[in-house]
């Protein structure tokens, strides 16, 4: 299982991490994990097509590669999963973009 997938850190702050979930070079999901003093809460979204076991296999494989790994004290890990597609990545340089290829 973990051979299968990967974990590309997308972001980090003091007090948050954020990964892309990737197996075979696709996508299929991401995970956001916020550390507060004793818990640590995971917000991890994955693809339709992903079945109730391999989402439990993944919530133990990103709990020993991620947050074990953290070093962070902890007396609880919860985690709360969404389930969909991804319609699309949005930001303020996309919209910056749009602006000036209307302009032409």
């Amino acid at each position: 299982m973990s051979d299968d997938y990967r974990f590309d850190r997308e972001c980090r702050t003091p007090y948050s991490e954020a990964y892309s979930i990737v197996k075979e070079e696709e996508q299929v999901g991401r995970v956001d994990l916020h550390y507060t003093t004793g818990v640590i809460y995971a917000t991890l979204n994955v693809n339709e097509t992903i079945d109730i076991e391999t989402i439990q296999d993944l919530i133990e494989l990103i709990d020993e590669e991620l947050v074990m790994s953290a070093d962070v004290f902890r007396e609880d890990f919860i985690v709360t999963v969404h389930q969909g597609k991804e319609i699309g990545i949005f930001s303020d340089e996309d919209e910056d973009e749009e602006e000036v290829e209307g302009d032409n």
